[in-house]
């Protein structure tokens, strides 16, 4: 298991926007949206006899998609309980401009090997825990190879469990999926979906409360909620304010002590600020 004191240089990715893949009208459009990233979803979006088709069209697009575009873009294939998983992979493992599958109802690593054993190198995973047995194997399906950060399917997973609310209710396994990304040393995780589209100050307030646990992702579901899950992970202005003027009294100190508004300045509160800075 990784130990990793620092987690790789992949860029925060704070809204991560499904879009069904049987609407291939809809694929630039995403990409156009303003969000971080984009899904293209063959799983849940999808009902079965769309299944062919939406990986017909999935595939087609990515094939016109340049290997430098600006917004990434994630496929979440079917399960691998499904009889679509296997031909999911064999379809997308190989092209460039993709940046990673999402594999939902991830519950072991031997799931996430499966889904490698064909993949171009640079093709990223991301594990979707949404079940209870998923949490038993957490740490080993955090530190399997490639995967990139974890996601959390809140939804489905209370219905795994039988947990009604998505609040102080899930904070116990949010906490987990922050401590078993740190320990693996991959990037932080994404938290699931807000199912309300048009009451921004509630989707800003979930948001919120995801960054407070650690998380620096939040999945949308549509275009309307992309703007207040980016107020929710940006930094006040005067948090960046106050990172600037914690690094400049560090510089300025030489490696000495420092106090500034009456607190001493050490090691985790300078790496603090410089995180601010650099997500800036």
């Amino acid at each position: 298991m990784s130990t990793t004191a620092n987690r790789p240089a992949i860029p925060v990715v704070r809204s991560w926007l499904f879009v069904p893949g049987n609407r291939p009208e809809r694929f630039d459009k995403a990409r156009a949206s303003g969000a971080d990233a984009v899904i293209l979803d063959l799983e849940d979006a999808v009902p079965p006899a769309d299944k062919y088709a939406a990986r017909e069209h999935v595939v087609r697009w990515l094939k016109a998609l340049r290997p430098d575009a600006s917004v990434p873009v994630y496929v979440r294939i079917n399960a691998a309980s499904t009889e679509w998983f296997d031909a999911d992979v064999a379809a997308l493992a190989e092209w460039a401009p993709l940046s990673g599958l999402i594999v939902p109802k991830t519950e072991d690593a031997a799931t996430l090997h499966r889904a490698a054993q064909s993949a171009t190198p640079s093709l990223r995973l991301v594990p979707l825990i949404e079940t209870a047995q998923a949490f038993a194997a957490l740490e080993e399906i955090a530190a399997a190879p490639r995967v990139e950060r974890l996601m959390f399917g809140t939804i489905d997973f209370q219905l795994d469990i039988g947990i009604e609310g998505d609040g102080d209710e899930l904070l116990y396994f949010r906490s987990q999926l922050t401590l078993a990304s740190r320990i693996a040393g991959i990037a932080a995780p994404v938290d699931g979906v807000t199912t309300t589209l048009d009451d921004a100050a509630l989707i800003e307030a979930s948001a919120r409360r995801s960054r407070a646990l650690g998380f620096r992702g939040k999945l949308c579901i549509h275009p309307r909620q992309i703007a207040p899950v980016h107020a929710a992970f940006a930094w006040r202005d005067d948090e960046m304010a106050w990172a600037a003027r914690v690094v400049a009294a560090a510089n300025a100190s030489g490696g000495a002590a420092v106090a500034l508004d009456g607190k001493m300045i050490d090691a985790p509160v300078i790496a603090k600020a410089n995180e601010i800075l650099a997500s800036c």
